[in-house]
Order: structure tokens, then C-alpha cells, then sequence
């Protein structure tokens, strides 16, 4: 009898075991079940593109990233319960990038062309963006009176962008590609294109802070454009719920002009930073 006691209180006490290493391993294991167990969001971006991305001095003279895509993205980071991490590189790698699972989202002035919906999927639009404008030298503005104006010249655009491909269905254009939009500042700025194409709040952003620069557009370059996040392909971490969640409460509550005024108001101190090599 009393080796039979022992049995069943061996057979309980092993049960127990059993059961409490079942349920820590259901609370701790099972991998990443959504965004509810993130603690930090990584956003990849290209601070090279004011007012959606660059970076400023604070207070005390140390740089802290800005603009339109990195104050929606902290409004995410906080509806989502995470803190936000930046990580800055140049637009041409950023899809790529977050393919390989260095970011969770990339927001960087990013519309979801069919092309890129091939290599990541997209969140719900959260801005409506000018359409595409020519930035030209003051001195030469005159010059451009219509769309055809610009057949046979010299275009700039940013690398991997829409406005590469509308710069390279003009007529007899020799487009030039740069990753950098500060390169393409430069070039245009030093007569070493005729022009450059970048999207319209940029384009009136460069022409505010730069007297020799003005910014042209034409109804052949559209009206506007549906600026979106970007996640990996297929969502494997379930970010896009919750995303599209935040956007939506963003819009009810108009944030993103907000983000427009906080950006302009850094208009004197923004720097736009060129992305490290990869």
C-alpha cells in the first residue's frame, strides 16, 4: 500500500511538472505571433529627401531625424505601443533591404507602383502627394514654357524612382540617375543638367529655401500620387492591420498636416544627410 501512495504521488508530482513547463513555454515560445510582441519598429528611410525626411540639430547641436514620414511614423510607433528606431540608406536599396528583414517598414515619400508591389506589400495610403515638378535654374526658367520644352535636355532624377521613368519617356532626353537628391541639387545648381524632376512638396521646398532654383509643373506630369508604408512581402510579421489602423486614426485626427507645419517650421535647420555606403 504505501509503495502505491508513492507511485501516484510521483505520477501527480510529475504531472505538475508537466503541466507548468507546457504553459511557460506557451507563454513564451510559439515565435512572433504579431506586432503585439514587438517591442521596437524599425523604419528604414533615405533622410535626403526634405520635407519627408532629413535630419536637424536639436538643442543641444545633436541631429535628430525629421520630416513628414519620420513624425507619422513616431505617431505609429506610438499608437503601436513600440518605440521607433531609424535606419538611413539610400532610396535605391531601401526595398531591397527590407526583403532581407533589416526593417520592419520603410517610409520614405514611397508610392506602391505595381513594380514595388512585386517586391513588398503596402499599407493603406497615408498622405496625397504633389504631383511630380521640374526644378530648374532661375535664370533659365523662361526657357521652359511647355512640356515639349523639356525634349533633348539634360533631366535628372533620383535612382529607382517614378521620376526616373517619366523623365525617361520624354522625347530625346538624356536622363541622368543619381541615389543622392543633394547630388541632383548640385548638378542642376551647377548647369550640369538643364533640369531635374523630384515630387512637388520637394520641388516647392527647394525653390522656398533657394533663390536660384524654381520649381515648374505641367499637366503632363499627372496630379497627385498616394504616398504609402512598406512591409516584406506576404506581411510575415502582421504589421499591416495595425498600420492601417494607426493611418486611419491619423487622418481622423488630420496629423499629417500637423507634420507638414512641423516640418516647415525646421525648414532654417534641416540638413539633409547623405545615406552611408552600403
Amino acid at each position: 500500500m504505501k509503495n502505491t501512495t508513492k507511485t501516484i504521488k510521483k505520477i501527480i508530482a510529475l504531472s505538475l511538472v508537466m503541466i507548468m513547463t507546457i504553459l511557460t513555454l506557451t507563454a513564451c515560445g510559439g515565435g512572433n505571433t504579431g506586432n503585439e510582441e514587438m517591442g521596437t519598429l524599425i523604419l528604414g528611410t533615405s533622410a535626403d529627401y526634405a520635407p519627408f525626411e532629413f535630419m536637424y540639430p536639436d538643442e543641444n547641436g545633436d541631429m535628430q531625424f525629421g520630416g513628414i514620414d519620420i513624425f507619422a511614423a513616431q505617431y505609429i510607433a506610438d499608437y503601436m505601443g513600440v518605440e521607433l528606431k531609424i535606419e538611413n540608406m539610400s532610396f535605391n536599396n531601401l526595398l531591397t533591404s527590407l526583403g532581407k528583414g533589416q526593417f520592419d517598414i520603410v517610409m520614405a515619400d514611397i508610392e506602391a507602383t505595381d513594380e514595388r508591389k512585386k517586391a513588398a506589400d503596402f499599407s493603406d495610403p497615408y498622405l496625397t502627394e504633389l504631383a511630380p515638378q521640374f526644378l530648374v535654374k532661375a535664370e533659365n526658367a523662361d526657357k521652359y514654357k511647355s512640356y515639349s520644352d523639356f525634349e533633348g535636355k539634360n533631366i535628372g532624377a533620383q535612382t529607382a524612382t517614378t521620376k526616373y521613368e517619366i523623365i525617361s519617356e520624354i522625347p530625346d532626353v538624356s536622363p541622368v540617375a543619381l541615389q543622392n537628391v543633394l547630388d541632383l541639387i548640385k548638378e542642376v545648381s551647377y548647369g550640369k543638367v538643364d533640369a531635374i524632376l523630384v515630387d512637388g512638396s520637394v520641388a516647392q521646398q527647394y525653390q522656398a529655401t533657394n533663390d536660384d532654383l524654381v520649381a515648374l509643373s505641367f499637366d503632363e506630369l499627372g496630379t497627385s500620387a498616394d504616398v504609402c508604408i512598406a512591409v516584406e512581402k506576404g506581411d510575415p510579421k502582421g504589421l499591416l492591420p495595425k498600420l492601417n489602423e494607426a493611418i486611419a486614426k491619423m487622418k481622423e485626427e488630420n496629423k499629417i498636416e500637423e507634420f507638414k507645419k512641423q516640418a516647415n517650421d525646421l525648414a532654417d535647420v534641416w540638413q539633409e544627410v547623405s545615406a552611408p555606403e552600403e
